[in-house]
């Protein structure tokens, strides 16, 4: 076993030709209570997207369901006109019906909609809250099992060759299978695939791996387990002190590490937090540490999302 100390690659090439750091910024965590609305105090979170980008960060991760709407709105009040090299993803394709939705009490917790037409108006959409004219990277944030996926990517595709999106992914809730990408890559080329996973909740390693294989990104969301991998009293919290590290770090640098292929996305409200987990990229770790840090989240629970139920709705190719 090589258990030499490793310093991942800071720089991932999505699509070969936008190159972006490897620790990158989610920003679902800038809006209201239950991810609705506008974010309780819009001046501190203008504050902290700038100071992500005053710290390197050129990759944000948001959605068009993150407010709705205002998530997308507050990044460009924040940071348009948008610094050379700031690669901004956003997804749509899901419903929302208020506050509620997300907090896994009520169901179901996730409604796809891939229609085209409704594919076409969320881009558009997309397009002006952002306040550009293309978007870098635009991720189909669930395969509607309703919908053909031929007309689900078809539509983006349209949309690509018109200008309006540079490159196509695909999101998961809780994740893109196997199957459901090599279908996607026989209609067009998919540059990222963001599922679920974590070092505590590792089930989708053969997509991370199959990505990895093709030169495709994989973004991790709930890169932190949902937060049980990160306060101070996380089952890491032991390990992490060893290194003199936070367990959020600790986490980070475990994707880091993990594969090339990962571009980890940390999302938080706090300019503390977020400037400790950027430092998560210069943390190194052998393989006998990188065995023994998921050893110890395994017995972490673990969440999955449950998408509404699909018998009466199989999805067609």
């Amino acid at each position: 076993m090589n258990t030499a100390l490793k310093a991942p690659s800071s720089t991932f090439h999505l699509g070969g030709d936008l190159p972006v750091r490897r620790l990158g910024y989610g920003a679902m965590y800038l809006t209201g209570p239950g991810m609705w609305g506008p974010p309780t105090d819009p001046d501190a979170a203008i504050r902290l997207l700038r100071r992500a980008v005053d710290l390197g960060v050129n990759f944000i991760d948001t959605a068009d369901s993150y407010g709705p709407d205002a998530n997308e709105q507050i990044i460009r009040r924040a940071l348009h006109p948008y610094p050379a090299g700031l690669v901004i993803t956003t997804k749509g394709g899901l419903l929302r019906s208020g506050p509620e939705d997300w907090t896994r009490r009520d169901q179901p917790y996730i409604v796809p909609c891939g229609r085209p037409a409704y594919l076409r108006q969320q881009v558009e959409m997309s397009l002006r809250n952002l306040g550009v004219e293309r978007i870098d990277l635009y991720q189909l944030h669930r395969i509607d099992p309703a919908v053909p996926l031929a007309d689900q990517l078809g539509e983006l595709v349209r949309l690509r060759e018109q200008g309006k999106i540079r490159h196509i992914a695909l999101s998961g809730q809780p994740e893109v299978s196997i199957e459901q990408l090599e279908r996607a890559l026989a209609m067009t080329e998919i540059v990222a695939v963001e599922n679920l996973y974590n070092v505590a909740d590792r089930a989708g390693e053969p997509v991370l791996r199959y990505c990895e294989e093709r030169g495709i990104a994989f973004i991790p969301w709930f890169p932190m387990g949902h937060g049980a991998l990160a306060g101070p009293n996380s089952i890491l919290a032991g390990f992490a002190r060893k290194r003199a590290l936070t367990p959020a770090q600790l986490a980070l640098a475990w994707l880091l590490h993990k594969s090339p292929a990962i571009l980890a996305i940390p999302g938080t409200s706090s300019i503390t937090h977020l400037e400790e987990n950027l430092r998560a990229a210069q943390v190194k770790l052998d393989d006998k540490e990188m065995l023994e840090i998921a050893n110890i989240a395994a017995s972490v629970p673990t969440w999955r999302p449950t998408p509404p139920a699909e018998s009466s709705t199989q999805e067609q190719s």
